[in-house]
């Protein structure tokens, strides 16, 4: 990224805000502005998050806001309620209390002599959300968003669930919320009471994992804050940005087409990053395009944002898999709407171990049928996964914490139900959610299906492109699941998450059905046959042909930023993702670590360590003996000043219940200052 000294506004930096609320409670902000701002107001730009804007986020936040400042803007980063070093507690994600104290946020900065009364929002997962969710509640000052790696749903894709299915990143990201929440304020903001405010939320926190579990199907819980409840709530223009690596792709697609404001979609090949850091590469000048979007819709220039491509999205060219990539190949498109009108679905029907082009297909030229036509096979196919099927998915959504996308799914093809395309003769490009409909049965009256689409090399290698998952008790809503009838035949549809793909000439397109895919997402309570009646089973892909008269639009500037502070490395980091088997006990496990090491943050001579690590771990096809654990260990030191906290969290199950055990233990120095334990059963739910 090109470091950028030399912006159109010097820029002043005002530390140590404090923005009151109505019931007396103070958050904690920074402001970047340019000095002129003082006679010569601007707009003002939020970011509301729990980070911590003090030490977690000050580089990323260096990097961006003063380089909007720099262009004419007041970047705001603000704390939310009971982080960072603002007061109070947070109880939740996106509670109400939440989305009304931004709300007052906003009319705070609007009513500062520094602003000229229009605000906008910014962030990038939870501040992505909530820019979105105080988007649908019309604050008058708001004149637009830009949303990047969030979503309108928060029961169907986030983080939680999946096709109705509970997700191992609901353990995973309650355990690093629970962390966060045990932090303490800095003594060097807030004075003497730092061991107050902190004693308040440890007294107050607790582990979010229980309620999320109270909450197995879709209920008001999840309704509240998806705006997907009722679109026409958002009245300002909104971008939405996410990565193929990332878990929120999916987003961008419903809000272009069910939004009814001026909107703009762009998806990259990255993970949960800013485009601008984006990793896999290429990363793009993403806060360039900031910049013309705000100087559109917040100071009224006609620079044309508007007239390029609705969607800009990444096609991604064919790659080995591997569980990182610094650049994943392909080229920019554009579509002028989406749906879009260049997308041609074409229909193909299973056969055993093959799928063809349906006989009605008139698109699919190029693939070729091995049997020399379509056939008739009403074969019934049966497959019961083991346990392991999953250890090579990788996480649900990638975090840039390598090696955490999925590995050649050779393996995890020898456990489930594949179909191949034949060779394809020539190019094929797919844009949008390829969809699986099946006719099958279960043994079980609760049950879940994964369905995978890959691209198969020549010598065999399996690149995972897209997935879906379905709770098989919710096939008729999320909101009310059912049991299944064993042995009776019923029709479902999964649809995968939506994709841009090209497969070569050479390769074959891959369908894999399992019955499991721990540890991404937690077993069904016992293990299921499902018999799947191939001859009344189909996929529809989303082609793009090639066109002729197809324009490429505009290449995207090289990323630049402003100079992020000074931080040193006093003890480096290390990441491990290691699958283990003792085929003596039948004993399997996959261990995450991710520790960032010490950092020194120069300007406020602070040192901050952080470690994770993440257990999975199961024996051979017991489902019952599914059990994930996380640690967290979060220290704070300068000079006398020792702060930290020791966080655990383990699920486990039985047929019946979820089985949640957590601790929290906060330490001065060596002295622990509190402890507490929970142990809590939930009962499963069609789950």
């Amino acid at each position: 990224m090109r470091t950028v000294t030399s912006l159109p506004y010097p820029v002043r930096r005002d530390d140590h805000v404090w923005i009151p609320l109505a019931d007396g409670t103070r958050l904690s902000a920074r402001v970047w502005r340019p000095v002129s701002s003082d006679d010569d107001p601007v707009p003002a730009i939020l970011e509301f998050i729990p980070y911590r804007l003090n030490d977690l986020t000050f580089q990323r936040d260096s990097i961006h806001h003063p380089y909007l400042a720099g262009h004419g803007y007041a970047g705001v980063r603000v704390d939310l309620r009971g982080s960072g070093n603002s007061d109070g507690v947070l109880a939740d994600e996106y509670l109400e209390r939440e989305l009304a104290d931004g709300e007052d946020v906003l009319a705070w900065l609007a009513a500062q002599p520094w602003c000229d009364g229009s605000t906008a929002m910014m962030g990038i997962s939870w501040g992505g959300f909530n820019a979105l969710q105080i988007a649908a509640r019309r604050p008058p000052s708001l004149k637009a968003v830009a949303t990047l790696s969030s979503t309108d749903d928060r029961y169907a894709d986030d983080v939680h669930y999946m096709g109705g299915c509970l997700l191992s990143d609901n353990l995973s990201w309650a355990s690093t919320m629970f962390a966060y929440n045990a932090c303490p304020p800095d003594p060097a903001v807030v004075g003497r009471r730092w061991r107050r405010m902190w004693l308040h939320r440890l007294q107050h926190c607790e582990p979010w994992l229980v309620e999320w579990l109270r909450h197995q199907r879709r209920d008001d819980y999840w309704r509240h804050g998806s705006v997907c409840e009722d679109y026409t709530a958002v009245n300002c223009p909104v971008l939405a940005v996410s990565g193929w690596a990332d878990g929120y792709s999916n987003s961008v697609f419903r809000l272009l087409r069910h939004l009814r404001v001026p909107r703009k979609g762009l998806i990259g090949p990255w993970s949960h990053k800013y485009p601008h850091l984006g990793v896999p590469g290429p990363a793009i000048g993403f806060l360039q395009e900031l910049v013309r979007w705000w100087d559109h819709w917040l100071k009224g220039i006609d620079n044309g944002v508007m007239d390029e491509p609705m969607l800009r999205i990444w096609m991604q060219e064919s790659a080995k898999p591997a569980t990182a990539y610094e650049q994943r190949p392909g080229r920019w498109i554009g579509e002028p709407s989406w749906p879009s009108p260049h997308i041609e679905v074409t229909g193909f029907t299973l056969l055993p171990n093959r799928l063809v082009r349906a006989p009605d297909a008139e698109d699919s030229e190029g693939i070729e049928d091995e049997d020399g036509g379509n056939g008739e096979n009403g074969e019934a196919l049966t497959i019961e996964s083991p346990l392991s099927i999953g250890q090579f998915a990788g996480k649900w959504c990638s975090y840039n914490a390598p090696p955490d996308l999925p590995y050649d799914q050779r393996e995890e093809d020898g456990g489930s139900l594949v179909f191949d395309t034949g060779v394809l003769t020539q190019r094929h490009e797919i844009l949008g959610s390829p969809v699986v409909h099946l006719e099958l049965s279960a043994d079980r009256p609760n049950a879940m299906v994964t369905v995978r689409l890959s691209d198969v090399s020549p010598e065999g290698r399996a690149t995972r492109v897209s997935y879906g998952l379905l709770n098989l008790t919710h096939r008729n809503g999320h909101d009310r699941p059912e049991p299944l009838e064993p042995h009776r035949r019923y029709r479902v549809s999964v649809p995968l998450n939506g994709v841009a793909q090209a497969f070569p000439a050479g390769h074959r397109v891959r369908i894999a059905v399992s019955t499991s895919y721990w540890p991404l997402a937690w077993p069904p309570p016992e293990p299921v046959r499902l018999t799947v009646f191939p001859a009344r089973s189909s996929v529809t892909l989303p082609v793009r042909p090639p066109r002729h008269d197809e324009t490429h639009p505009e290449p995207f500037d090289e990323p630049e930023g402003a100079p992020p502070p000074p931080v040193r490395r006093l003890r480096p980091g290390e990441g491990h993702w290691t699958v283990s088997r003792d085929l003596v006990e039948y004993r399997s496990a996959l261990d995450v670590v991710k520790d960032l090491g010490v950092l020194h943050f120069d300007d406020i001579d602070l040192d901050v360590s952080r470690r994770a690590d993440e257990h999975y771990e199961w024996v051979a096809d017991d489902f019952g003996s599914a059990r994930g654990s996380v640690d967290w260990t979060m220290r704070f030191t300068r000079g006398e000043w020792d702060a930290s906290s020791v966080t655990h969290t383990t699920l486990a199950c039985t047929p019946t219940e979820f089985l949640v055990h957590a601790r929290l233990d906060a330490y001065e120095g060596e002295q622990r200052v509190f402890s507490r334990n929970w142990h809590t059963s939930i009962p499963r739910d069609h789950v």
